[in-house]
């Protein structure tokens, strides 16, 4: 227990240094998503030149995972520790890429071949799930946290290591309030 109880407290620090740039992707993420929640349009111009699509990617692209959350590093953490990183990576990956293939898809659209756009067109909906399902993924990563702290003692256990306010901070800066898109995404492969 002192060993996953470390790695906790080490997993939230990089947590805590995530903040700032999770945050800027989550408000750039939420202000696009109404423009591809249900799909693209029949002109996807307004899209793909939207400052809110734009920024999205761009917020989602400048993610970098720390140290700690790198494949390497990461197969040495113990229990719940383990599993928090492994959300973590998944929600950056999944946004990055989805992001970037929506984006590719826009200018396939706009300006490739007739075969090459309806191609593009038909797979957006998979890159537009991706972007939705990082952000489910990152809503889970609060719940994790606190049930791991809870179960390893909490404040008493953790003490200056690991505080609870920190941890309430961190569980409502990854929770579903804060991170999940609305609406559900509408958008159906082949629309």
């Amino acid at each position: 227990m002192r060993l996953e109880r470390e790695d906790l407290a080490v997993t939230a620090r990089a947590l805590i240094g995530m903040r700032a740039p999770v945050a800027r992707e989550v408000v750039a993420t939420t202000a696009a998503w109404p423009l591809i929640v249900n799909g693209l349009p029949a002109d996807v111009s307004a899209v793909s030149s939207s400052p809110a699509v734009l920024g999205a990617a761009a917020s989602a692209a400048r993610l970098r995972l720390p140290a700690l959350f790198g494949e390497a590093n990461a197969r040495s953490l113990t229990g719940a520790s383990s599993q928090i990183v492994g959300l973590f990576r998944t929600y950056a990956l999944l946004s990055q890429r989805g992001w970037k293939l929506l984006l590719s898809s826009l200018q396939e659209i706009a300006s490739g071949t007739p075969a090459a756009a309806r191609f593009a067109r038909a797979n957006a909906p998979l890159y537009i799930e991706s972007v939705y399902d990082a952000h489910f993924t990152l809503a889970q990563i609060g719940k994790k946290l606190l049930a791991a702290y809870k179960r390893l003692g909490g404040p008493g256990a953790f003490g200056a290591a690991l505080t609870q306010a920190q941890v309430d901070a961190l569980a409502q800066s990854c929770s579903e309030a804060s991170d999940r898109l609305r609406p559900h995404v509408g958008a159906r492969l082949g629309s």
